[in-house]
């Protein structure tokens, strides 16, 4: 075990291969949506909210306690944004990346540099990334980066270009499920071979216009990316994102959805979806990690049997560590205990 752990880098990292841009939010209508466009732009509102919280059991146990409380003013100031009366169509546009999977951009032990090369090749050899490029293709397909704008459309186009390739696909998100990659179709596996060409380095990259058009309704709410608040003396409550004055959705956001393809962590068959590709399986909004070091399928533990050389127990975890390396991080030994 010593002359294992000596060959395992300390310091170690991997840039990302699949690079999305921020996503920009436009109105247009549904019967000229490839015609018309307007930036949908944010709107300011403060509101008289109600107490909605957990109270302790003296409380919400003595009426006249919970009275005093309920009538206690949650007042408010939060960002929002919506389609106007004229328009009934959100359209969501962004730009994708995809990169060769190369050596790491840094490691500190020259033995095991070499091994990650290989371990890399003989993936590329093996499988050539179809399986990855087709779970992202089939994430881009279902419209899975709309997050919470998904939910309740009457219709969902996604539109994908690759102008040097002088091709576009096109897309009824409805076709392709949420929770697993079998159903693909000849549009799907045309962009996943372009996908993975680019992953393998067969080309040396692959650059897509992604744009979705989404049949919500007039004057219907839409959600861009909520601002992480650390100024506890800010006046709002919750702050969306905006660039330049249009609604906009934060790169990670549409990174973590299109990367959610993790469906070989333990518990799937209970779960019944996949999560995104993390090193622990976290999912932050459950507070629950699906890759643990007790159930050894986390990916320090998968990585450092697979990067030296030593055969994993399926497909399944060379997939996920090589889903991981396209994820990209920095995966050295932390100096904390």
């Amino acid at each position: 075990m010593a002359k294992k752990d000596s060959v395992i880098a300390s310091v170690l990292a991997f840039e990302k291969r699949m690079v999305p841009s921020d996503g920009y939010m436009y109105e247009t209508r549904w019967d000229v949506r490839q015609e018309e466009k307007t930036p949908i732009c944010l709107s300011e509102k403060s509101v008289r909210g109600t107490i909605s919280n957990r109270l302790k059991n003296a409380v919400k146990n003595d009426p006249a306690k919970l009275n005093a409380e309920v009538e206690k003013a949650n007042l408010q100031t939060v960002d929002s944004a919506s389609l106007s009366m004229e328009c009934d169509t959100l359209k969501l546009c962004f730009t994708l990346k995809f990169l060769p999977v190369q050596q790491p951009s840094a490691c500190n032990n020259e033995e095991h540099y070499q091994k990650i090369n290989g371990m890399i090749q003989a993936y590329k050899d093996r499988y050539g990334f179809t399986e990855l490029a087709k779970r992202y293709a089939f994430n881009i397909a279902n419209g899975r980066f709309l997050w919470r704008n998904r939910v309740g459309a009457e219709q969902i186009e996604i539109i994908v270009t690759a102008k040097e390739l002088e091709s576009q696909w096109v897309f009824n998100a409805y076709d392709y499920s949420l929770r697993d990659f079998d159903d693909e179709d000849a549009n799907i596996l045309a962009l996943a071979n372009c996908i993975a060409d680019a992953l393998c380095g067969t080309k040396p990259y692959l650059f897509l216009d992604v744009e979705a058009n989404v049949l919500l309704g007039r004057g219907q709410e839409v959600y861009p990316s909520e601002e992480l608040v650390l100024d506890k003396k800010s006046e709002k409550s919750k702050i969306l994102y905006a660039v330049n004055d249009t609604a906009a959705m934060h790169s990670q956001k549409l990174g973590n959805a299109l990367r959610t393809i993790d469906t070989w962590y333990p518990e799937c068959d209970d779960v019944l979806r996949p999560i995104a590709i993390e090193p622990y399986g976290a999912v932050t909004n459950l507070g629950k990690a699906y890759r643990t070091g007790t159930s050894k399928k986390d990916f320090y533990t998968l990585f450092d049997k697979y990067s030296v050389g030593e055969a994993l127990e399926c497909e399944e975890d060379e997939h996920y560590v090589m889903a991981v390396l396209v994820r990209g991080g920095v995966f050295g030994q932390s100096g904390k205990e």
